[in-house]
């Protein structure tokens, strides 16, 4: 599909299930586990966070969410359970079972095999904010007090709010449009409202870049300078030539097996892309360790070692400015855009694991992309450091395709019915948060994994009619 420019992004159909522990790497640190093992693990991460952080039916979560998880061939008997009390959710097959638990703020995490627990103690996350109700939008959810936007065909926004929800196997769980700022459409499935945390996956990508460039403004950190990480400057290392831009281009040329390469094959075992969703490892870590496989910046690869390294460096700034890093997002961006909550989920070692864990709202990532579309000024004040926008929205050098940029997508190759200087966040299982320029408009859809490739056709649809409904910014 031209419109899903990394259908393979996850794992849909991963190694068959052989022991892949005794897999030889070049060097750093071998996935452990068989592939059933640790996509029992997955699904249970899953799973519980349908049920704690998005409220959802578990019945409905488990056959729409987490299946993918698994290896193809081995989807079939899989059972779970559900305890509240506990707050643990257990997926099992064959007599293998993993399971994951719920810490609160900091969402679900997996349970080692060999110890009950996590590394960490979890931390509770609280906006500075007011009641959202008592607040007009943006910063609230009471209806703007500022005039609507003039100049938008009503009738055909609300034929595109249609097309969004018009093929019930995409299962979309919500729609939300944004015009000059204004929400001007909004939708969500049954049973979900605007409140529902839903699953983002790698959208949390680009909010790592939001985040990351905080501290770019603070001055900590230039994206032309080597990426500051110890070992990978030690005499000899060929990593030392890996700079900052480099991992937000994803162009870092470290070696981490994904699926979505061209020249993957599944003798290479388990993939290091879904190790860390499966494999309860310390995520940076594990991204800290790979080798390199090509020369930094010459080859634009969708591996999730880039943006982890990033966000390591969120962590090592923010914890060496002695600040707890757990509640970073919440009082440095989130309370400045109007968001009170967001649930990042993190590894077992308290690291955000925001390649895919990480929950959100419509409109949360509504506001994000308003951010973005204002150029990082939020009601008069600069958040982002000036050119910020158009570095993550300009094509990364090293990608042979024009589908990406930094740490966010473009729609370089025109796959997407909207302008190509459209840029989105997106996650597998048809997340999108798309910000068009030319237009002032920012479109939200989230959704259960299971709907995707319907999803994504209904949703390439509404922008199409989006487009037609909004006169182009005036030059």
């Amino acid at each position: 599909m031209r419109n899903w420019p990394y259908r393979t992004l996850l794992l849909l159909s991963i190694a068959p299930a052989l022991p892949v522990c005794g897999q030889q790497r070049s060097s750093g640190l071998i996935p452990a586990g068989t592939s059933v093992e640790l996509g029992l693990a997955g699904y249970a991460k899953v799973l519980c966070s349908a049920v704690f952080v998005s409220n959802r039916d578990p019945v409905e979560a488990f056959h729409n969410s987490g299946f993918f998880m698994m290896p193809s061939d081995q989807q079939d008997g899989v059972t779970y359970n559900v305890d509240r009390e506990k707050r643990v959710v257990t997926v099992a097959r064959n007599g293998l079972s993993r399971s994951a638990k719920f810490y609160g703020d900091q969402g679900c995490i997996i349970q080692s095999k060999d110890h009950e627990g996590i590394y960490f103690t979890p931390v509770p996350v609280k906006t500075r904010l007011p009641d959202a109700a008592s607040q007009p939008w943006p910063m609230g959810d009471q209806a703007s007090k500022e005039k609507a936007p003039i100049g938008i065909d009503a009738a055909r926004v609300e034929k595109a709010v249609d097309l969004a929800f018009s093929d019930p196997a995409g299962l979309t769980a919500a729609f939300l449009v944004l015009y000059k700022g204004h929400i001007v459409g909004e939708r969500y499935m049954s049973g979900i409202t605007k409140d529902t945390q839903l699953e983002c996956w790698s959208m949390g990508k680009s909010m790592t870049a939001t985040l990351f460039a905080l501290l770019v403004k603070d001055g900590l950190y230039k994206l032309e300078d080597p990426a500051p990480v110890p070992d990978w400057h030690k005499p000899g290392d060929p990593r030392d030539g890996i700079k900052i831009a480099d991992l937000m281009h994803m162009s870092s040329g470290l070696r981490f097996i994904a699926t979505q390469d061209p020249d993957y094959t599944p003798d290479e075992g388990y993939p290091d892309h879904m190790y860390i969703y499966t494999g309860a490892v310390d995520v940076f870590k594990y991204s800290l360790s790979r080798p390199l496989q090509f020369p930094p910046n010459t080859e634009g690869r969708y591996r999730n070692c880039d943006p982890l390294t990033i966000g390591w460096l969120v962590k090592q700034a923010v914890t060496k400015r002695g600040e707890e890093y757990l509640t970073f997002p919440q009082r440095a961006l989130f309370d400045r855009i109007g968001i009170r909550r967001q649930v990042l989920e993190t590894d077992p070692y308290g690291n955000f694991v925001m390649t895919g864990y990480d929950y959100g709202t419509a409109r949360n990532w509504a506001r994000v992309g308003q951010l973005y579309l204002q150029d990082g000024v939020w009601q008069g004040q600069r958040i982002l450091p000036e050119g910020w926008a158009k570095f993550v929205s300009t094509l990364a050098p090293a990608w042979k395709r024009p589908v990406y940029g930094g740490l966010f997508w473009v729609n370089g190759d025109g796959a997407w019915k909207i302008p190509k200087d459209a840029y989105f966040a997106a996650g597998a299982g048809g997340q999108r948060m798309f910000v068009i320029p030319s237009h002032d408009l920012v479109v939200v859809r989230l959704g259960h994994f299971r709907g995707d490739r319907a999803g994504m056709k209904t949703l390439n649809a509404a922008l199409a009619e989006l487009i037609a409904a909004v006169p182009p910014k005036e030059r």
